[in-house]
């Protein structure tokens, strides 16, 4: 009864398609136009994808930080390492294009060479002053070797921040506004203003300039996901229209599944469009995957009406046969698919619920195409040449399937033999495979500004923001001597970060911090008449005297340096440092040395300083991109095995409703688990780590193998 009903219902569908040609093709392309309408609104992602759900306590620790002192990803560098640079002429036009960003309206500071200023006490008055090292410009080889001997060997305030003393390389930090780092105005300040004038530097003066900073990367990131996605769509088309066109030898087949995906990516993109989602590293993904899953619709389609014309000829009877048979398990696999990829949909994770969302209607949406453009086609051109049907008669395809056929009734137990080979190498495989936090990863390793990447790792330690959030929660408390010095052990612990390469060589992962410690140690340094050698923290007996002088300077005004890093109430404060671009076994060593060396310097229930400077409610906590990035990463892979096992209990509860039969269910996930094991296992040998941007392959894999599965079942049943 079941089977009849089931029967009946496709007799009914192909006839209201067939019946109604015309209304339909023209709902097509009225729908069709209605999604162009909206491709206005899709945008490439313009921020770093937050893997993390907005009420993970990670974020919402993040956002506490940026509440109090604004986005922390907001720095472009440019930086020179040449010897060259050293001239009058050279050092001066440097400065004039670091200054020459200060106009632009994207910019809220620049930070450069040329601004640098001493710190110098005046003792006669009991204050500081502030006073440039360059005024206006330098004026000869003197000045500028007076210049160079003062800022690389008597400033370390500015070193591994601005110079590198070692090596001479120099950078200028250029700060975006806030509002702008998110949006479009990001990318046109970076391919419209920063790169020419810098390119202008270059052929002018013959030096070469590094560009990086965590906007420009992402910007060069977001440029090349834009390429690759349209070299990708291309390359689909292309792989796959080659293949079909091989086993069928017609173009007219080809051009006709060309147009149905094609007609099916125009959908995809009008259902980004609709709900406003940004193109992500997983969204850019489904126009692709659409191109993929709708040519086998295509194929099962199109193979099954020349089979049927083979048989008896009859367009007509032909075109049913296509719509109630094929129909019927085209139904069923893309139904499966779509529920697998839509378990995405009930994550916490905004990035896979917008993937999942998005890649489950289009999924339903390209079955809804392929079953009407395909049978509607056909019905208006003339019947197949019969040089197009000779491949349903090929030999050495009927000798393939006739060997399949054998090995599958005479050879089961080296069947299962080899299985069970391939599922215990696999095993062995799965254990070395990676997970990889690591927040540059996809950049592409050909290219310039990835070299640029490296150049910053070299030179300065790294571009990738780490910070550390200290609330001591009363007004005053940072600026007490004890706990400048907690915050001085803290950035000890943080320099010596370090990881030993092949040769046995030590090597820097974090950079130097920034924060009020760099500060008091400079006016203890000024207190000395600028001697580097006193560039440290104050001792109890010289607190008093250098609080004086600061007072004095504060009530004039002069001196306002790293205002960013403490509040006016003194109750909360950072520590800024960057990070290499490290694997993420490094990264999650370095945040448990910190988090240990961090607790025992700063006990939150009494404090190990003098004095009991904390109490139980002050906040100490490692916040940043790069620190989200990883978190984010381990949390994707929570959800994807959690969303996997869902789907995998959608399939069987649909095998179950289908089959009626549970020894079907187990026959039925044996071959769509051992893909994903052995889609793993490869991972693990190949080297290619989990990441955002690889964690799909394991839905997709699975899709398709239930794809493969239900067909092959469905096709079973209909013989029986």
């Amino acid at each position: 009864m079941f089977k009849n009903i089931f029967s009946g219902f496709w007799e009914k569908i192909s006839q209201i398609i067939l019946n109604n040609r015309i209304f339909i093709i023209l709902l097509l392309i009225s729908i069709t136009f209605f999604f162009t309408t909206h491709w206005d609104k899709i945008r490439f992602t313009y921020t770093e994808a937050n893997l993390l759900p907005e009420n993970h306590p990670e974020n919402i620790k993040y956002k506490k930080f940026t509440d109090k002192f604004g986005e922390e990803g907001n720095l472009v560098v440019i930086s020179v390492k040449d010897s060259t640079l050293f001239t009058v002429e050279n050092l001066n036009a440097w400065n004039k294009l670091s200054n020459s960003f200060k106009d632009e309206k994207e910019v809220s500071t620049v930070i450069a060479f040329g601004d640098l200023q001493e710190l110098k006490s005046d003792h006669i008055n009991k204050k500081y002053f502030i006073e440039p090292f360059i005024n206006d410009s330098i004026k000869d080889k003197l000045e500028l070797k007076l210049l160079k001997d003062k800022i690389f060997n008597e400033s370390p305030f500015y070193d591994q921040f601005l110079i590198n003393s070692e090596s001479k390389a120099v950078r200028t930090a250029i700060n975006l506004k806030s509002e702008i780092v998110n949006t479009v105005q990001r990318e046109k300040f970076i391919t419209e203003i920063l790169e020419p004038k810098v390119e202008e530097f270059e052929e002018k003066y013959n030096l070469d300039v590094r560009i990086s900073g965590m906007p420009y990367v992402r910007t060069k990131y977001s440029q090349t996901i834009k390429a690759e996605l349209g070299k990708f769509l291309i390359l689909a088309i292309l792989v796959t229209s080659l293949i079909f066109f091989l086993f069928f030898k017609s173009f007219r087949a080809t051009i006709i599944s060309i147009f149905t995906v094609s007609v099916g990516v125009m959908w995809t993109l009008g259902i980004v469009g609709i709900l406003e989602y940004e193109l992500t590293v997983l969204t850019a993904i489904i126009p692709p995957l659409i191109i993929v899953i709708g040519m086998p619709n295509c194929i099962f389609l199109i193979n099954k009406y020349q089979r049927e014309l083979n048989n008896h000829g009859n367009k007509q009877i032909a075109l049913k046969k296509v719509i109630t048979k094929i129909g019927n398990a085209t139904l069923m696999t893309n139904v499966t698919t779509a529920s697998g990829f839509a378990t995405f949909i009930i994550t916490d994770s905004k990035l896979l619920s917008e993937f999942g969302l998005v890649a489950s209607l289009s999924i339903l949406s390209i079955f809804i195409l392929c079953l009407l453009i395909i049978p509607i086609v056909y019905s208006f051109l003339p019947l197949p040449k019969q040089e197009h049907l000779k491949h349903q008669n090929r030999k050495w395809i009927k000798s393939l399937l006739n060997w399949m056929v054998d090995v599958v009734k005479t050879n089961r137990v080296e069947v299962y033999v080899i299985s069970i080979i391939m599922l215990t190498v696999s095993i062995i495989g799965i254990n070395y495979i990676k997970i990889s936090g690591r927040f540059i990863d996809d950049m592409p390793k050909n290219t310039e500004f990835y070299d640029d990447i490296k150049y910053f790792d070299e030179e300065f330690n790294g571009i990738l923001p780490l910070e550390i959030y200290i609330d001591l929660k009363r007004k005053k408390g940072i600026t007490k001597l004890d706990i400048i010095k907690d915050m001085a052990k803290i950035e000890e612990v943080i320099r010596n970060q370090i990881s030993y390469n092949s040769e046995g060589s030590p090597d820097t992962l974090l950079s130097r911090p920034i924060s009020v410690v760099s500060l008091t140690k400079y006016t203890k340094q000024a207190f000395y008449n600028g001697n580097p050698k006193y560039y440290q923290v104050p001792t109890k007996q010289e607190e008093s005297f250098i609080k004086a002088f600061a007072k004095n300077s504060k009530a004039t005004g002069e001196v306002d340096l790293l205002n960013n890093f403490v509040d006016s109430t003194g109750s909360y404060t950072r520590i800024t440092t960057f990070m290499k671009d490290i694997e993420t076994e490094e990264m999650e060593r370095i945040e448990k040395n910190l988090k240990i060396k961090i607790n025992e310097i700063i006990d939150k229930k009494g404090g190990i300083s003098e004095g009991n400077e904390y109490n139980e409610r002050a906040e100490v906590f490692l916040t940043g991109k790069a620190y989200l990035f990883q978190k984010g990463t381990y949390f994707l892979v929570e959800n994807l095995v959690w969303s996997l096992g869902l789907a995998i209990l959608l399939i069987s509860l649909f095998m179950a409703y289908l089959f009626r039969n549970f020894r079907m269910i187990i026959i039925s996930l044996i071959p769509n688990l051992l893909p994903l094991l052995i889609t793993a296992g490869l991972m693990g040998y190949i080297g290619i780590p989990i990441k955002p941007s690889t964690i799909l392959i394991f839905s997709i894999a699975f899709g398709i193998s239930v794809d493969d599965t239900i067909h092959f079942l469905a096709k079973y049943r209909q013989e029986l």
